[in-house]
């Protein structure tokens, strides 16, 4: 039965049980008596949410503190093999898939390498449309990236089957699986997630419908499939250098680059095309076939070609995470040798370029916090950031550029995956801990679900 403020008993009790789980979860051990005024709760209503978790098997004693003159009182926490999740970072280099627990422990991993296919013909019969002139003038990479969708989804599907092989778990134990996708992510009621992955070279692909087919989950395991980004900036929220902000954003450095947007109003988080803002009218040529975005001049892909037009040695035959260790070693070398000028110039302008990317970000959001994440990110680390920093204050607007600090991911390189983890159980928890229910073939009448809801449970 629903109430003046439209909620039933049954919304009430998940929204206590969500409250309990997600107290102990953050800041347990706590024992009944702290979780009171931890979230906000009677006694009576801690002690019965208590009693139906510990029975549920979600919820476990964690030993006792004395009490100041009583009883010792019990702790409890989330008992970690209570349910289990996968996540999958479809990243620009590998597709790693990850098994954890309910506390996020890893259990289990397997990578798969991916070997980037590049298309040629049709970005050069643009590029010769265009005029050689401006082709020349706009210093164009005549190749762009495309993954095929059929190598990706194999290797999801082999490295779940492989993690859960691995840590001895039936399919049928997990919470769901979370995958971080490059590009947009549509969520379609007839085909579930459509990705829009245009630096890629993915058009609408219903990655979730594929992965279902023939998948080795049961129907009963859910996917929930989103940018990225957006699992990046989910993981430094919940666990790295976010929590305790209310705004703040975190941006993806990797092979190209991107960003998550965190607010009041948007709590978990919205993925925004960050690298595709234009920074150079008629400039380099991005992945995605426009001029002059952020990405052409900031992702690692872009920097390492750069840094070859400009007469750099990059080492043939690597993936571009050894070769970027490579121009860093060239633009600062740990032995007292003379830096390799053109990539030292490269790395500094590239600074500027991103720091200018997130002079916007400050004047457009104002956040409290910019976390800089992804591998290519962590591997410029604190060399490249206070350059970043210098430039991104001095692009954006004085007063919100006093408020906002700029920083390093705390996460390092599996951040991705672990936000990928936690879209499940975020699930899970708004769920108030229980498992999604199958739809009853037969719907019950109106009346019969009106008493379900005001019954005790």
């Amino acid at each position: 039965m629903a109430g003046r403020n439209g909620r039933t008993v049954r919304d009430l009790r998940r929204a206590n049980r969500t409250a309990v789980l997600q107290r102990l979860y953050f800041d347990g051990p706590l024992s009944r008596f702290e979780l009171g005024p931890a979230t906000g709760l009677s006694s009576g209503s801690v002690s019965n949410v208590v009693a139906d978790l510990l029975g549920d098997g979600l919820v476990e004693e964690a030993g006792s503190v004395d009490s100041d003159g009583g009883r010792p009182r019990t702790l409890l926490r989330v008992a970690p093999g209570s349910g289990h999740m996968i996540g999958v970072d479809v990243g620009e280099t590998r597709v790693r898939v990850e098994l954890f627990d309910l506390t996020l422990t890893e259990l289990a991993r397997a990578e798969r390498p991916l070997t980037q296919q590049r298309y040629e013909v049709e970005v050069i019969v643009d590029h010769v449309r265009e005029g050689i002139t401006e082709l020349a003038r706009a210093e164009r990479p005549l190749t762009q990236q495309r993954y095929e969708v059929e190598v990706i989804v194999d290797h999801v599907r082999e490295g779940i089957a492989e993690v859960l092989a691995a840590a001895r778990l039936a399919p049928e134990r997990l919470l769901g699986v979370g995958i971080g996708v490059p590009g947009i992510v549509e969520h379609t009621p007839e085909r579930g997630a459509v990705v829009h992955g245009q630096t890629i070279g993915w058009d609408a692909v219903p990655l979730e419908a594929l992965l279902r087919a023939g998948s080795p989950l049961p129907d009963s395991v859910p996917y929930f499939i989103d940018n990225g980004a957006k699992t990046l900036g989910q993981a430094e929220m919940w666990f790295g250098a976010g929590r305790g902000a209310r705004n703040a954003i975190v941006v993806l450095f990797g092979s190209g680059v991107g960003a998550c947007l965190v607010t009041p109003e948007v709590e978990h988080g919205r993925a925004v095309e960050w690298g595709h803002l234009t920074v150079r009218v008629r400039g380099r040529r991005c992945r995605c076939g426009a001029l002059g975005c952020l990405e052409a001049y900031a992702g690692a892909e872009s920097l390492l070609a750069r840094w070859r037009e400009e007469g750099g040695r990059v080492p043939e035959g690597t993936d571009e995470e050894t070769a970027l260790t490579s121009m860093l070693a060239a633009a600062y070398p740990p032995d007292g040798r003379a830096a390799d000028p053109v990539a030292l110039a490269v790395l500094e302008e590239t600074a500027e370029y991103l720091g200018a990317g997130l002079s916007d970000l400050i004047n457009l959001f104002q956040p409290e916090r910019i976390l800089i994440g992804g591998w290519a990110g962590l591997q410029l680390g604190t060399r490249f950031l206070p350059a970043v920093r210098r430039h991104a204050v001095s692009y954006a607007l004085r007063h919100p550029a006093q408020k906002v600090t700029v920083d390093l991911g705390r996460l390092g390189p599996d951040a991705v995956t672990v936000g990928a983890a936690i879209l499940p159980l975020a699930d899970f928890f708004a769920r108030g801990g229980r498992r999604p229910e199958p739809a009853p073939e037969n719907p019950l009448p109106a009346w019969r679900t009106a008493l379900d809801e005001r019954a005790p449970h």
